[in-house]
């Protein structure tokens, strides 16, 4: 891992949005990272080739890739970095798939550098925290069964909407009104 001594710790964003990827690059940039930046997944894999990122923040969906098969793959190429998965379309079985390819947090949108950076910080999970018996609504289940669908179809709207059982605007309309 990188020290202060050598110019600050290195992050890699994988972000297809590039306002928003503008913006976590320079907040990190003011906060002594050394930043490098990729929209996709065949970037992210080049950079993380070239370079040992000690933390990574990686969007789930880039575009019509998946940030899990991002996820996969720096964490087989560079076990030590950190990485967050970060999320607009968070969901239990994204944040579980996450976790089991090598995701050290995972956090749904918005949150802002000082949120990744906990995540940062936090990475070792705490068993204190504290479990309690709230139920989930209808609208959770369906939202989490939906997400769960669109893991297992690699984020493909027409083939989620198939085994479903949905018209793909119905899906895409529900998709639309629940983003976090």
């Amino acid at each position: 891992m990188s020290t202060e001594q050598d110019g600050g710790a290195t992050l890699l964003i994988v972000e297809d949005d590039p306002a928003f990827g503008r913006t976590l690059r320079r907040s990190f940039e003011r906060r002594g990272y050394r930043v490098s930046s990729a929209a996709s997944a065949q970037e992210a894999d080049e950079q993380a080739k070239e370079t040992d990122f000690d933390y990574a923040v990686i969007d789930l969906k880039l575009g019509n890739d998946s940030g899990l098969a991002v996820v996969q793959s720096l964490h087989a190429l560079r076990p030590d970095t950190l990485i967050v998965v970060l999320t607009g379309y968070a969901s239990i079985a994204t944040a579980v798939e996450a976790i089991k390819l090598g995701a050290a947090h995972y956090l749904a949108k918005p949150s802002n550098t000082d949120d990744i950076e906990a995540a940062f910080s936090s990475a070792q999970g705490n068993p204190e925290v504290p479990v309690d018996g709230r139920k989930s609504s209808i609208k959770t289940l369906e939202w989490e069964y939906i997400h769960q669908t669109l893991v297992e179809c690699d984020f493909n709207i027409s083939e989620a909407a198939r085994r479903l059982g949905l018209h793909r605007r119905t899906l895409a309309r529900k998709l639309e009104k629940r983003q976090l």
